[in-house]
């Protein structure tokens, strides 16, 4: 899709730095030549030129000033000239106009100036004295000519980047005409269908070009009006510029999108009405299921109340997934509602979900702080932690909106105007309106009621993972419902003070816990990036072995010092086990039985030296681990993590030394830390009850799990290095004896 939308999650995936400057330039830099010309009588102080300043009776004016700057009292010769004033008083009632005198600088003057100019264009009073004395010119004469000269300058500058901009302008408008017409031959004429395989692999520079040229669609349409409603030689102010910077370029999106601003927000209205009838409403619109306690969607029901238009048109069959979920959350309302609305913010808080995402464009900015009312264009890729099943990319208007004194809602819908002009190619997903209700419950709690409804285009899932993607599972209310609340959980024990000493020993300050579960996010974070099928990771499959598949992936780390420097190979392998996923999560986080399948240890004593609490639950924790053998001690961060859906062990050996100074409460930004680890969930097949009582203990169901297993190794410090066969073979040792190892020690060796 676009933009890069890596780690560090405060990266801006759409910027533009050549664009962006350019469109502060036509702002700031027309308003201020107008200025100056407007005002011919202004002396304007250095440093400061067309901006106003003092008046005085007198102005001198060089030949160097062209263009933008030039006075409409044609005051100014571009030969060189300087103005001089003689005034003859008369009576006061019979004023004369003054009487002006134009005189050249000399060649040999205006040379020592250039020659000064170009080594400082901003002469301070000794050098301009200096100067003056030198050519037998005023101060004063000396620095207007400096001025006018910068700002001559300044005004070739702005027609040089016009002249640029219209070319990137006709270059946009071509590659989008060559897109148009590759997608165009790509599809059947009388279906509509893809003839091809593209939807197979798209590599990652092509979905960087496809998000890039979405955000610079919008770029262009802002600059095309900045162009033609301000030219360099208009009067219009700086502040009117600045307006018009601010504008949402959805207003001129008619010509592209073929969508008002008013019929978009004609829409988000009827989504929000929507999805507070589906977040409140019972039977018959929702019927729970007997076996296993999920709420169904009646989809007659459905139609009866919200008639949907038959939105064929020669797509690719789609299947309906409809789920809702309500839960609490410790986070207070208006934290939780900036974390929705923050694009950055939003995808920190779901990383095993949220691939990338970015705002587009802002329709409509809201009121006050907490953006009532905000409409937000987004796009978002969400994944599975495995490469067996394929992202979902969907573009969507985010609304938000303010229902009482204690309650708030978003919702998420695609519009189909929208998603269609950005790049068909890309439309494997649509959201029907989609979101949560956000009740204020005080003490710095909200009860939140999630509804998922998506529309996804059917495509091939591995046959491990069929039964809880179709099922509505992957992606629906109770995996984004589950994520909001251990996500919320950690950040309150982050930033609790209060925490007791069971729950954090090994680490005597608050500063050292808080570096320390700093450190394991943005490990975990890592994690979740590099195992997913996102086009950031090119997946090969090779095989084990002992017959499962692996897929490899590598990449260069050229300067993000929170990793290794060097090539890093990523292999990961994901396998059905018939344990239940509570076993399996508690014997892979568990340091006593590490050894048993943990092949680094070498069969050493593991203890545990740091232990710290991130939730109400015992698995919810980060603990520093440390390693003897023979040969020497390692120490290991590892983040366990667990919730109604699914659960994490995610490990990285550390630098001892570094890692001291983290408990410390250092800074630890900068300590590399490479994940691996584990992913875990329930294998999606909910049977009935094998007994029926009312004792809750006995009423849990057999099924199997669902582990994907993820190791990463740097291979070759050096970033120019190529990847070797000797690389891929260790790490595929790595993975095939580990899973071994687990399956001897969990007695499930004929899974």
């Amino acid at each position: 899709m676009g933009v890069d939308m890596s780690n560090p999650p405060t990266k801006d995936f759409f910027a533009s730095p050549a664009l962006s400057l350019s469109l502060a330039g036509i702002f700031r830099g027309a308003g201020a030549n107008e200025a100056a010309a407007a005002t011919p009588s202004a002396e304007v102080e250095e440093g400061d030129e067309g901006s106003g300043g003092k008046r005085d009776e007198t102005v001198e004016i060089s030949s160097e000033n062209s263009g933008p700057a030039r006075s409409r009292s044609e005051d100014i010769d571009f030969d060189g000239r300087e103005l001089a004033e003689d005034e003859e008083e008369e009576d006061d009632k019979n004023k004369k106009k003054k009487r002006k005198k134009y005189h050249r600088h000399t060649a040999d003057q205006i040379r020592e100036m250039e020659t000064l100019f170009k080594e400082s264009p901003h002469p301070d009073e000794k050098q301009r004295q200096h100067l003056s004395k030198q050519l037998g010119l005023a101060p004063r004469q000396v620095k207007f000519w400096f001025q006018n000269r910068r700002t001559q300058i300044k005004a070739i500058q702005e027609r040089h980047e016009n002249s640029l901009l219209k070319q990137e302008l006709e270059k946009l408008r071509d590659e989008n005409k060559a897109m148009r017409e590759t997608i165009n031959k790509a599809c059947c004429p009388n279906c509509g269908t893809a003839t091809t395989s593209r939807d197979s692999a798209l590599t990652t520079e092509e979905q960087q070009l496809r998000i890039e040229n979405a955000k610079l669609k919008a770029e262009v349409e802002k600059l095309r009006a900045a162009i033609g409603k301000h030219p360099a030689a208009s009067n219009s102010s700086c502040s009117a510029g600045n307006d018009q910077e601010n504008r949402s370029s959805l207003d001129f999106y008619t010509g592209i999108f073929g969508l008002e601003k008013s019929r978009i927000l004609e829409i988000v209205n009827q989504a929000m009405e929507e999805l507070k009838t589906m977040a409140t409403a019972g039977e018959p619109l929702w019927v729970r299921s007997v076996e296993t306690g999920r709420e169904i969607l009646n989809y007659d029901e459905y139609i009866k109340e919200f008639p949907v238009e038959n939105s064929g048109n020669g797509r690719p069959k789609r299947s309906i997934e409809a789920s809702r979920e309500t839960g609490v959350v410790f986070v207070d309302l208006p934290r939780l509602v900036q974390s929705f609305m923050d694009v950055n913010q939003w995808k920190e808080m779901f990383p095993c979900l949220i691939s990338k995402a970015a705002t587009v464009d802002v329709i409509c900015n809201g009121e006050g702080a907490n953006k009532n009312g905000a409409v937000l264009l987004m796009f978002a890729e969400l994944q599975m932690l495995t490469p067996l099943v394929p992202t979902r990319e969907v573009y969507f208007v985010r609304y938000c909106q303010q229902l009482s004194a204690e309650q708030w809602a978003i919702v998420d819908v695609s519009i189909d105007k929208v998603e269609e002009n950005i790049d068909a190619s890309l439309i494997k997903c649509r959201k029907r309106p989609s979101g949560c209700i956000i009740e204020d419950k005080s003490n710095g709690h909200c009860k939140v009621t999630w509804v998922e409804h998506l529309e996804s285009q059917k495509s091939t899932v591995h046959s491990m993972y069929r039964t809880i993607v179709n099922s509505g599972l992957a992606f629906g209310a109770r995996h984004w419902m589950a994520t909001l609340q251990l996500q919320c959980e950690r950040l309150v024990f982050f930033m609790a003070t209060n925490v007791p000493t069971k729950d954090s020993t090994g680490v005597a300050t608050l500063a050292g816990r808080k570096s320390i579960l700093k450190l394991a996010q943005r490990m975990t974070w890592s994690f979740c990036r590099a195992i997913g099928a996102s086009s950031y990771n090119t997946w090969n499959k090779v095989s084990s072995k002992t017959g499962e598949d692996i897929r490899v992936s590598s990449r260069k780390n050229l300067n993000d010092p929170g990793e290794p420097l060097g090539v890093i190979v990523c292999a990961v392998s994901s396998v059905w086990l018939p344990a239940s996923p509570n076993v399996l999560f508690d014997f892979l986080r568990d340091e006593a039985r590490r050894s048993e399948w943990d092949i680094m240890s070498s069969g050493g004593s593991v203890q545990s030296i740091a232990n710290l609490a991130k939730g109400q639950d015992r698995g919810n924790a980060v603990t520093i681990q440390t390693m003897k053998s023979k040969e020497n001690s390692m120490w290991v961060l590892q983040d366990s993590c667990t919730n109604a859906y699914e659960s994490m062990v995610v490990f990285a050996p550390v630098d001892i030394s570094g890692m001291q100074s983290v408990i410390t409460g250092c800074d630890s930004s900068n300590i590399a830390v490479l994940a691996s680890g584990f992913s875990i969930l329930p294998d999606g097949i909910e049977s009935r009850p094998l007994v029926i009582t009312s004792r809750q203990e006995e009423k849990s169901t057999e099924g199997g799990s669902l582990l994907t297993i993820a190791f990463q190794i740097l291979t070759n410090s050096s970033p120019t290095a190529k990847l070797t066969m000797e690389s891929v073979e260790s790490v595929n040792t790595l993975i095939s004896c580990t899973l071994r190892n687990i399956k001897t020690s969990l007695q499930c060796e004929d899974s």
